[in-house]
């Protein structure tokens, strides 16, 4: 293949086959349970990047049902998002993320930058419940549970939330190991359809795990829980900060 030739048609790896198509990206019926937790601020500095802002010490827990996703299929994901600032915008960056499909995690990396890792989370109802679990190898490392469906959300203060920017540190390394893209990514879920959010009472447990540390932003307290299912578009990224720059 010519230079031209290899440039026309390179967007992602392998050349001849890539893992994940060009978008856009669309997911219906895409289904989230968010926990909302208190933890310690001391915790927070340790993780999130300037020029972010902390606002409070608070952490979003999410399990997602994805059953529908263009390009990516069928999978579930799970993961930390902290409320952060930026320049007085507010919106989520999004600190650990678990899946168990391969092209989500490949295209999530190497387009956005999000901070995937193959797992196996799971969110389903069981009888009254809905569960949410998240085990890495054979060791179960967080369940999440709430009351099924016990009260109706109104949808505008639900969309605005899911209008509200994401946060990301890409990071891809240099063929000699050092960083050749460091860059804080934001991003917006686009063309919103909603379909339904509730609200009940609700619990979450986190385990230690070397490789999967989650249980490092601790749960000091459960303010929130909240079931939604919508339509929606990943929109792709822009660069916010180069700290390379």
């Amino acid at each position: 293949m010519k230079a031209v030739e290899v440039r026309k048609v390179a967007f992602a790896m392998p050349l001849q086959n890539p893992c994940y198509p060009l978008g856009p990206y669309r997911f219906v019926d895409r289904e989230f349970m968010i926990i909302t937790y208190r933890t310690d601020r001391d915790a927070l500095e340790r993780v999130v990047p300037k020029p972010l802002e902390i606002m409070d010490p608070i952490v979003k827990y999410e399990f997602i049902r994805m059953p529908n996703s263009t390009g990516f299929g069928d999978y579930t994901e799970s993961g930390q998002v902290i409320p952060v600032r930026l320049n007085g915008q507010t919106g989520g960056y999004v600190h650990a993320m678990f899946l168990d499909d391969d092209p989500p995690i490949a295209g999530g990396r190497e387009l956005w930058g999000f901070p995937k890792k193959l797992a196996a989370p799971a969110l389903k109802v069981e009888r009254d419940t809905l569960v949410g679990t998240l085990d890495f190898g054979p060791t179960r490392i967080a369940i999440g549970t709430m009351g099924y469906k016990h009260k109706a959300l109104p949808p505008e203060a639900v969309i605005s939330a899911m209008q509200e920017p994401g946060f990301l540190l890409k990071i891809i390394p240099h063929v000699d190991g050092s960083p050749r893209i460091c860059e804080l990514v934001r991003y917006y879920l686009r063309d919103l359809a909603f379909k339904g959010a509730w609200t009940g009472p609700g619990a979450l447990t986190l385990y230690p795990h070397a490789l999967a540390p989650i249980a490092e932003l601790p749960v000091r307290e459960v303010i929130s829980c909240v079931h939604l299912i919508a339509d929606l578009t990943l929109g792709l990224g822009e660069v916010v900060h180069d700290y390379l720059a």
